[in-house]
């Protein structure tokens, strides 16, 4: 901010302070994107009964699939930039409302097609999830807390993931798949009028505390002057350090995929597992997962204090741990136990939410704050660029070759996207972290 503290604004008198309001207000958009993960997953989690009431094949599933990542791509740089623009309030009330929508009416669809169309739309709505995960952690948090915030920040993308099976599959046995896409979207809505009700920035929200306020100020950061979209990515582009967080992303993402929409077909179709088997495990991801995004913030301060690394240094170490533990996708092709084949994919879960979650941080610490979640977005275009590619891959292939080689390739991809991370952002010279 370009003021000083002294001059912000007083709070509205009446009102209760209430402590360790940012925390609070992070609470709140990661229950956003709980939401978010439980209307996007219910595809992936209804996908066995729609193959078979649409006609389906696997191939065909694949394009629905893949029109969602398509609109995902596309549209996270623009809702970042919109974020940017109008902030972070307005644009996520928008397209969370659009999202909210869009799934609702997936209870319509009559074929393949259809359901593609609004998967598209539906993407492109919750395009907005990741480039406003850096926009929240920019405004709320002082950048000494920025890493540990990341880290809870995406709890809300993989718990959401998490409780979307056993949530759909109870849906589903009491509305039908048409429903359950219908009660998925009546959650969102309900989101969206607490967002409305509940959020503000830090300078007008008249329950946060002059105290916090100065915390969350205290590194004096300079408002940017904002610029036309094309011309930001322009910017952005010329910036060594943005390929330094948007290839590892890109190299990282099929995992997630893989994960969030094929996972319960891969149960279903090389484990022999029914729906409420699925329901029982499929999950166990996405709770590691939330275990992953946890410990990344922390395990990054832990590598500062032991070694004395710079900030940015100790969030590349957290990352790089995590692309170690993706190997373990490897091993999911040589077990004949279902249960162990999960327990596997479950570590990568745990290794790739790391990744994520520290990718995020590399936002916030690399790039000034009015250009976050336009960065943010643009990382997770690159992201999901390669998520849809993969998705595309898998249904053209896995049902003539398996997911075997698939799983091989997930093993090395986040090692690869490591070099890069270091090669471009990690600092030559370290200073010892900020307390």
């Amino acid at each position: 901010m370009s003021l000083e503290l002294n001059q912000l604004p007083e709070r509205v008198n009446g009102k209760r302070k209430v402590k360790y309001l940012r925390w609070w207000m992070l609470a709140l958009f990661l229950l956003g994107v709980t939401v978010n993960y439980i209307t996007r997953n219910s595809l992936g989690i209804l996908a066995p009964e729609l193959k078979t009431s649409l006609s389906m094949t696997t191939e065909q599933y694949s394009w629905i699939v893949g029109a969602f990542q398509l609109a995902y791509t596309l549209f996270q740089p623009l809702c970042g930039w919109l974020i940017d623009v109008i902030g972070l309030k307005m644009g996520v009330l928008i397209c969370a409302g659009l999202w909210a929508l869009m799934c609702m009416l997936h209870a319509g669809a009559a074929n393949w097609i259809q359901l593609a169309v609004l998967r598209f739309f539906m993407g492109g709505a919750e395009a907005v999830a990741t480039p406003a995960t850096a926009k929240t952690l920019g405004e709320w948090f002082p950048k000494k807390e920025r890493p540990i915030a990341a880290g809870w920040a995406g709890v809300g993308f993989s718990i959401g993931a998490m409780l979307a099976p056993p949530i759909i599959v109870v849906a589903h046995s009491y509305l039908g798949w048409q429903g359950a896409f219908i009660f998925s979207g009546g959650l969102a809505m309900i989101w969206v009028l607490l967002w409305w009700l509940l959020f503000q920035t830090p300078e007008k929200h008249p329950n946060l505390s002059k105290n916090e306020l100065r915390l969350i100020k205290q590194d004096h950061e300079p408002d940017v002057a904002k610029q036309p979209f094309f011309k930001t990515l322009l910017t952005i582009g010329r910036n060594k350090r943005f390929y330094g967080i948007a290839i590892p992303a890109f190299m990282a993402e099929p995992a997630w995929a893989v994960l969030s929409f094929w996972v319960p077909l891969y149960l279903a179709t090389e484990r022999g597992m029914d729906l409420k088997h699925i329901a029982m495990f499929a999950w166990l991801p996405f709770f590691a997962a939330d275990l992953g995004s946890i410990a990344s913030g922390y395990l990054a301060r832990l590598y500062g204090h032991l070694f004395g690394s710079s900030r940015i240094n100790s969030v590349i170490a957290s990352s790089v741990t995590g692309a170690f533990m993706m190997l373990s996708l490897a091993l999911v092709t040589i077990t004949p136990n279902p249960y162990l084949a999960i327990a596997l994919i479950s570590v990568g879960g745990f290794g790739h939410q790391m990744i994520s979650c520290m990718l995020s941080a590399l936002v916030v610490e690399s790039f000034e704050k009015n250009n976050m979640a336009t960065v943010n977005g643009m990382r997770g275009s690159a992201a999901w660029i390669a998520s849809f590619l993969f998705s595309i891959l898998i249904g053209l292939t896995a049902d003539k070759i398996g997911y075997n080689p698939l799983f091989i390739a997930m093993a090395c991809f986040d090692l690869i996207g490591a070099l890069f991370m270091v090669a471009f952002i990690a600092e030559r010279s370290g200073s010892r972290v900020t307390k």
